[in-house]
């Protein structure tokens, strides 16, 4: 039978294209050598290709979508409903819990470009393919990609491409690792990872670079394991001369996560400093009037700020680190706060209400894992990645996956 395709009318044409062109087992770990986390690598098999579902436009109402090259519209079913001409966007909208795109209207819709093309979702292009469904708000656009060509994105996306390839290397595998770990025990329906920092931060094509392709080839397939189970390979930008206890910062244990000295002390933010007016603080602060100081009940053995106490002339609170960290946008939990109090005898106050708070921190970050800036010093110093994670990933060691 011959099957009759209808092609659908772009809208407009899409963004030029800028680019350099479910079951897991792990095998041959790689063996420990020596104190410094050197690595003898045992025979590899060939890596088969893995997907990975990344969630790129979540509960809205209608999405851009599109393609490079002819590609092919299908519903759920592997039913296809149409030819997409190249470059032409689309618009998919939510339907009364049905996805519609032009004419046609499915419970979800994919889309399957030809050859090697790629997609567009939302502003941007990606390698793989897009999955169009709904969701409890609306439609959720999800990139379906090869978990290695994913990571071409998200190691540009997480590090500079210009920094050493030992560097590059190391994120290469702690992305890969945390991507691997989330897709395993996330237990998401929809997606395994979104793609902005609350999960890794992925941008698509835009992204790479042949250093971070190299980065990734030539890791192919290699995650961090502890009792052969992946590791959640949490990274961090720096963190201000030591990472953290993952407990002391987060509530779990994980005994590959803890306290190391970090080599970032050539970060830009290894040291900043913050200052806020009175008002300023007020206004960030609400619920305890003017604020008269800020006083550490806990903090972590490194200093990070686990709860504050706030005291005003209204009125006290007390804030977690991170929820002062989100009020006053700060780079870390690491810091300490010092006020500046008016000339009491002028005001004639006997609790003077400071005019302004200094904040002094080191840091940016959760401060757990990988310290990426740690990671450029270890590489500037002739230390290769296996080194690199064996350090910031305390006794964990690398694998290699197969997909049966």
């Amino acid at each position: 039978m011959n099957l009759k395709l209808n092609a659908i009318a772009p809208q407009r044409l899409l963004a030029p294209i800028l680019t350099l062109g479910r079951h897991l087992s792990l095998i041959s770990l790689l063996v420990g050598v020596g104190t410094l986390g050197n690595f003898a690598l045992m025979a590899l098999p060939a890596l088969a290709a893995l997907e990975m579902r990344v969630a790129i436009e979540q509960d809205v109402s209608q999405v851009t979508i599109g393609s490079s090259t002819n590609a092919v519209l299908r519903d759920g079913s592997g039913q296809v409903l149409a030819e997409i001409p190249a470059m032409g966007a689309l618009v998919a909208t939510s339907n009364g819990g049905r996805v519609t795109v032009n004419r046609w209207t499915a419970g979800q819709i994919w889309v399957e470009p030809e050859g090697d093309g790629f997609v567009y979702i939302g502003n941007k292009w990606y390698r793989g393919r897009t999955l169009v469904l709904p969701t409890s708000g609306g439609i959720t656009a999800v990139n379906y990609v090869d978990l290695e060509e994913y990571l071409y994105s998200v190691v540009g996306a997480e590090m500079p491409t210009s920094w050493p390839l030992e560097a590059l290397k190391a994120q290469a595998v702690s992305a890969r690792s945390y991507a691997l770990y989330q897709r395993q025990t996330s237990g998401n329906a929809v997606f395994d990872v979104g793609d902005t920092t609350s999960w890794q931060v992925y941008s698509g094509l835009e992204k790479e670079a042949s250093s971070t392709q190299q980065a990734v080839r030539e890791t192919a397939g290699q995650v961090l394991v502890h009792e052969g189970r992946i590791i959640e390979a949490v990274f961090h930008s720096a963190s201000g001369g030591y990472t953290e206890n993952v407990e002391d910062v987060w509530t779990s244990y994980r005994p590959y996560l803890r306290a190391v000295q970090d080599f970032d002390q050539n970060a830009p933010v290894y040291q900043w400093t913050e200052t806020f007016s009175a008002d300023q603080l007020r206004a960030r602060i609400t619920g305890v009037g003017n604020i008269l100081s800020l006083q550490p009940e806990r903090s972590t053995n490194q200093g990070r700020i686990i709860t504050m106490r706030v005291v005003g002339d209204a009125g006290t609170r007390t804030l977690s680190g991170n929820e002062l960290r989100q009020a006053l946008n700060l780079r870390s939990t690491l810091f300490e706060v010092t006020p500046t109090l008016p000339n009491v005898a002028s005001t004639g106050n006997t609790v003077p209400v400071p005019t302004s708070f200094r904040v002094q921190g080191r840091g940016f970050g959760h401060g757990l894992g990988l310290s990426q800036w740690g990671a450029r010093e270890m590489a500037s110093q002739g230390q290769n990645y296996q080194q690199i994670v064996s350090h910031y990933y305390t006794g964990a060691n690398l694998a290699v996956i197969q997909v049966e």
